[in-house]
């Protein structure tokens, strides 16, 4: 009996007609699945299903989703990413330690080895809880090729990337062409820029795929986009609650110390 499955032209050309076809008429595709974006169960012989394909170098993994959570689309990732969400979509993946807003950091690509954190928590914004992340070194960030005694740069730096100032946190920030965020079996993977060969690569990477509240999770997946705010470092700090969190960020705003962008949801 075929399923009902959607196979978008991106998922197609990737993996080609014969396969698609198998996938539509339900000879490769699982009748029962998780979804890969709400982690609640689907099937696709009584429901609209996505087919997502996960893309590295020399890897690709097929996932299903409710085609009411996320379209069917081709998500183009670093291979070591990839990785990490296969282990995930095949439970075989360690479990990340803390709670959800517990900040996660990899060595960044600048002198110092400088760890960047990352805290995730809901934002009110013209009377709606957005979905967030914050960034924020464990130091000072200089620029690639300095010494670093041009003192921090990281928001110049980020300025220069297309980040604009966040002067007002009433105020959703613009959108970031060639950014995303990337969500892959309901954890947080990456925050992924565009790549200088195309395509894109990953600007911050979790050492191991975050878990995020369920609400924020909801909240991403209604909006497809998250408000991604980036402060020096020691401007916001580890904030136990979502009140203190937006304290913080109102602070860094007034001082002149945020810049902010809009970025659609990557994958699940």
């Amino acid at each position: 009996m075929p399923r009902m499955l959607d196979v978008s032209e991106d998922v197609r050309a990737e993996i080609g007609d014969a396969e698609a076809d198998r996938l539509l008429v339900g000879d490769s595709a699982p009748g029962h699945y998780d979804c890969t974006s709400c982690r609640t169960p689907g099937d696709s012989d009584q429901e609209r299903t996505s087919t997502v394909l996960f893309v590295g170098e020399e890897t690709a993994v097929l996932a299903f989703a409710h085609a009411t959570c996320i379209p069917s689309q081709v998500v183009r990732v670093a291979e070591d990413q990839l990785k990490g969400a296969m282990q995930s979509i095949t439970g075989t993946a360690p479990q990340p330690s803390g709670d959800a807003g517990s900040a996660a950091g990899v060595e960044g690509r600048v002198p110092e080895q400088a760890v960047l954190g990352i805290t995730s928590g809901l934002v009110l914004i013209e009377d709606d809880l957005r979905p967030a992340l914050v960034v924020e070194p464990t130091g000072p960030i200089a620029r690639p090729g300095t010494d670093g005694r041009g003192g921090d740069q990281f928001l110049q730096l980020l300025l220069e990337q297309g980040f604009q100032p966040a002067h007002d946190l009433n105020r959703l920030p613009t959108t970031l062409p060639g950014w995303s965020v990337l969500l892959a079996v309901g954890r947080l993977h990456a925050v992924l820029q565009p790549g200088t060969g195309g395509g894109q690569v990953a600007w911050w990477q979790a050492h191991q795929p975050l878990q995020v509240t369920e609400g924020w999770r909801t909240a991403a997946n209604k909006s497809q986009t998250v408000l991604v705010f980036c402060a020096p470092a020691g401007s916001i700090g580890q904030q136990p609650r979502e009140d203190l969190l937006r304290d913080a960020l109102d602070k860094a705003a007034v001082n002149g110390l945020l810049v902010a962008a809009s970025m659609p949801l990557a994958g699940t």
